[in-house]
């Protein structure tokens, strides 16, 4: 692929420097359909990002494109506020028979704005409010958002200097597999939740993910999280499982802790909720939780009503039969492992570990680096894929659940060259 240079100079010279894909992706994009973008001196690029998973169902999806278009063409209403609306009304019954019912989940569902970073503030606050302490443990490696309550259970370290102050009332403890298995779970944990004078404070709450994402695609044991959920039970704890960017079917169920057989108290959701791209979060909870005031948590922008129609359309074309999307999930899934595979085989001395569930996997390198390289090799090919973990040392997969097998091998053949061209 021959790329030209783009016209990126208003984005240099006004947007601040905060600005970080569009860096790695030096070029304008101008539309995309399905698995493929295409930047606006037409280069076609596999999408094998997703919007950091925000597009589970591919870029404007004709059948949620079209139920939006008919929405707005009846001027349906497209700012409501939490005010009741016939759009939330239908998005709340299709969740409801769509998602909790089948898998016998009692949530109340709460809208509590639209990023994801939202909902996990709002789930903190839960908490805190349920069990009047404000201690939250979280976990390493953990990323849970950029706003202040979000990163101060967050571990990457450049994450949390953003925030210039300090970041108080959470508490890391180590994530699954974090001793290479020779220490044994929750030891750590649970002494200092019995010794009075460890100096950790009663927590109100755990917060995790299955599977850490920005922290590297660290893939929690089903186990694991059995005996997590264990701990919280006895030590009168909540469990929250931030399901942000590993849910609405990424690893292969809707929700991501469906594998390991546990009930989290509270469940954060958002990014392909919408099923379009569109900003929208949800923050579920066991009824016994709901001990808010009317107005304790606002919010402008609770009431995205086009999301709730796009967030409809995916569940009625995609979990109506909710075991066909799992099951190409897992599929896909498996074709990409074998490709990872082999090109772990390929690069024996350099790869140290490759990992993943469903659909969002990672390669990781000795090498730190090298993840990099192979990034911005993969761009010139016509691949968009970013990396991840405190170093940037992993590889990070995540295409679309809708990707065709020949897309998914097109792709990962150009991750293979792009890792043989920069050993």
């Amino acid at each position: 692929m021959t790329i030209t240079q783009p016209d990126l100079s208003v984005f240099e010279t006004l947007e601040s420097e905060v600005r970080s894909y569009c860096r790695g992706w030096p070029t304008v994009f101008d539309h995309a359909r399905g698995s493929r973008m295409h930047d606006e001196d037409g280069h076609e690029y596999l999408d094998f990002f997703a919007g950091a998973g925000s597009l589970n169902y591919g870029h404007n999806n004709p059948v949620l494109k079209r139920a939006l278009i008919d929405y707005l063409e009846r001027d349906g209403v497209t700012h409501g506020l939490d005010m009741s609306t016939t759009a939330k009304r239908t998005f709340l019954q299709t969740f409801q028979n769509l998602v909790l019912r089948p898998r016998d989940l009692p949530y109340k569902v709460m809208f509590p704005g639209p990023t994801g970073t939202n909902a996990v503030e709002s789930a903190l606050k839960l908490a805190r409010k349920v069990k009047g302490r404000e201690a939250i443990v979280s976990f390493t490696n953990a990323f849970h958002g950029m706003s202040l309550g979000s990163l101060a259970v967050t571990g990457n370290a450049f994450k949390r200097a953003g925030a210039g102050i300090p970041l108080v009332h959470g508490t890391p403890m180590p994530f699954d597999n974090y001793f290479d298995g020779k220490v044994p779970d929750f030891l750590w944990f649970e002494r200092l939740l019995e010794d009075q004078g460890s100096g950790l404070n009663k927590p109100a709450a755990v917060i995790v993910e299955t599977v850490q994402g920005e922290g590297g695609i660290n893939v929690a044991r089903p186990e694991w999280l059995r005996a997590l959920k264990a701990l919280c039970e006895r030590q009168d704890m909540l469990l929250i499982v931030d399901d942000i960017q590993m849910g609405c079917g990424r690893t292969g169920a809707f929700f991501s802790f469906e594998e390991a057989g546990i009930v989290p108290d509270i469940v954060t959701v958002s990014k392909s909720i919408s099923g379009y791209g569109l900003p929208m979060s949800l923050c579920l909870f066991r009824p016994e939780l709901d001990v808010w005031e009317p107005g304790e948590h606002n919010g402008t922008f609770r009431g995205n009503n086009p999301a709730f129609v796009t967030a409809s359309a995916a569940l009625e074309a995609y979990w109506t039969d909710g075991s066909a999307m799992e099951k190409q999930t897992r599929a896909r899934g498996e074709r990409l492992e074998q490709w990872l595979i082999s090109i772990t085989e390929e690069n024996l001395a350099d790869v140290r570990e490759y990992r993943g569930r469903g659909l969002v996997w990672g390669l990781e390198f000795h090498d730190p680096e090298r993840a990099g390289r192979i990034a911005r090799r993969a761009f010139d090919l016509g691949l968009l894929i970013e990396t991840s973990g405190p170093q940037g040392e992993v590889v990070k997969l995540l295409p679309a659940l809708t990707i065709t097998a020949d897309e998914l091998d097109e792709g990962m053949s150009i991750l293979a060259r792009a890792a043989r061209e920069t050993a």
